[in-house]
């Protein structure tokens, strides 16, 4: 039910408007004319007013302007005479709600009551519809923002450098961690410059392909891309690795968006932790050789001895035999130094165009009088076939004469004593490789001693090896971009096995 202010200066109509108001339920106040209504109605604020046209004083025109003056949304309904529709028309343009003709009857107030009471229940359910959209348009908008806040947020405090780019290749995310790995700031890039120009067009045209493709994680999708190079502002060349995506909507391509981690500290912190570790295993070597330079030293003393005796007491067979074991020993030591030293620093590999076979059959003269001394069958199978290669000669001789020489320990270890010993270097070409294979038929390995065989200064020899041959064997192979294998079975013998790409004359 309604609070509804009646104003009229007869009583008669206020008394008849009052009664049949309040027994419909209605909160009825009255005013005797227009100044008292607006009083009243200021003071009560009714949500209907009805008021008579023709008053003294203030009429109900007045009354109308003034009421909606205060209230737009107040519902206006206006009493009019016989023949008095021009006042009745004037109130209508001003927004009066309804009017009613003297006499007035039960229906006609009905309905005018009732048609008021309907509009105002739909404005305050608009008004409610509208409050609760606004909230909820203000949640969905500080929602929203809040995203927005934290996905800039976790943008910018990425460890990793994201440049995003439009459809047309325009950059427009650069974040903190690009500016510093690539010296831009964000204002002199974003929307202003193309991402091609930030990380080269080829290596922006590769990521195109990339991203095309289903080999990094699948299509539209580039996940660990092989180490990339950036280069800064300031002509910096960064090693990175890349990751990207491909953004897209509807199927239509709407921009990519690339995350480059900075490789710098890492390839510094590797190369510190690989001279670390061979200063280390130099070390360790140092502590882990003395029974084997012990070793060296007797067979040197007692060498001395021996051409002692013979200088001595005019016997040559026991000088020549000294002096073969002096030379033996000073070869030994010579072969630890060398090792040493080459596992110890760095080396750059010393290509040039070479022949494979002629690198084999140096290092099979240097060793065959050794092979004759152990009661070895030293042999040599080359592939006549290999033309030159683009190789480090000198790495690789190093390598056979310490594969070589296992292979020749093996055998003299060997304790089967009815069998014939034999070594073998061979050579082929091999799918674009040229392979160094040595093979013996010795005492071989077991599966226990093959798992330790890389690891740091593990010999099988005893106190006869200090391990160094194999770690500097496998770091020159390593150098040139080559591998390793081997085949061993314990009693039947060991086959290494080296292989290395033929290197571009720019290497």
């Amino acid at each position: 039910m309604s609070k509804i202010l009646v104003i009229d200066d007869e009583a008669s109509i206020r008394a008849l408007l009052r009664v049949t108001l309040t027994h419909k339920g209605h909160e009825v106040i009255l005013a005797e004319n227009g100044k008292k209504g607006i009083e009243v109605f200021k003071e009560v604020r009714p949500s209907i007013v009805i008021t008579d046209i023709k008053m003294p004083g203030m009429d109900g025109i007045e009354v109308l302007k003034r009421i909606k003056a205060l209230d737009a949304d107040v519902r206006v309904i206006v009493i009019t005479g016989h023949g008095d529709m021009d006042s009745a028309v004037e109130a209508l343009k001003l927004e009066a709600s309804d009017f009613i003709n003297k006499p007035i009857t039960d229906d006609a107030l009905t309905i005018a009551i009732k048609r008021s009471e309907e509009f105002l229940w739909l404005k305050r359910k608009l008004r409610q519809y509208t409050d609760n959209l606004e909230s909820m348009v203000k949640e969905a908008t500080q929602e929203l923002q809040t995203a927005h806040d934290f996905q800039k947020n976790l943008i910018e405090s990425s460890i990793d450098g994201i440049v995003a780019a439009d459809k047309n290749g325009t950059v427009i995310v650069f974040n903190q961690a690009a500016e510093s790995l690539l010296g831009y700031d964000a204002d002199e890039v974003v929307e202003k410059m193309p991402m091609d120009e930030i990380c080269s067009q080829d290596l922006y045209a590769s990521i195109e392909d990339r991203l095309r493709s289903k080999e990094f994680r699948g299509e539209n999708r580039l996940v660990n891309y092989d180490e990339a190079v950036v280069r800064s502002k300031y002509g910096e060349d960064i090693p990175v690795r890349l990751s990207g995506v491909r953004l897209s909507e509807g199927g239509v391509e709407t921009g990519k968006v690339c995350f480059l981690q900075d490789l710098r500290e890492i390839k510094r912190l590797q190369r510190e932790l690989i001279e670390n570790e061979r200063v280390a295993a130099t070390g360790q070597a140092v502590a882990g050789m003395a029974h084997y330079i012990k070793n060296v030293l007797n067979g040197l003393q007692g060498g001395v001895y021996m051409v002692n005796i013979g200088l001595n007491k005019d016997k040559p067979e026991r000088l020549h035999k000294g002096w073969a074991v002096v030379q033996n020993n000073i070869g030994r030591i010579s072969n630890l130094v060398m090792n040493m030293l080459t596992y110890s620093r760095e080396r750059e590999p010393d290509y040039e165009y070479c022949s494979p076979n002629e690198i084999a059959q140096e290092v099979f003269d240097l060793l065959e009088g050794k092979a004759e001394e152990d009661n070895i069958e030293f042999a040599k199978d080359f592939d006549v076939s290999l033309k030159e290669w683009f190789l480090d000669p000198r790495g690789i001789h190093r390598c056979l004469l310490n594969l070589v020489g296992n292979a020749f320990d093996a055998c003299v270890l060997d304790p089967d004593e009815n069998k014939a010993k034999s070594v073998v270097i061979r050579t082929r070409e091999e799918d674009g490789h040229v392979r160094f294979d040595v093979a013996d038929n010795g005492m071989g390995m077991n599966r226990e001693v093959q798992s330790k065989l890389f690891g740091r200064f593990f010999s099988t020899k005893g106190g006869r090896g200090t391990g160094l041959g194999l770690l500097v064997t496998k770091k020159i192979v390593d150098e040139q971009g080559g591998n390793i294998s081997f085949e061993s079975e314990s009693g039947k013998g060991t086959t290494f096995t080296m292989r290395f790409p033929n290197r571009p004359s720019d290497a």
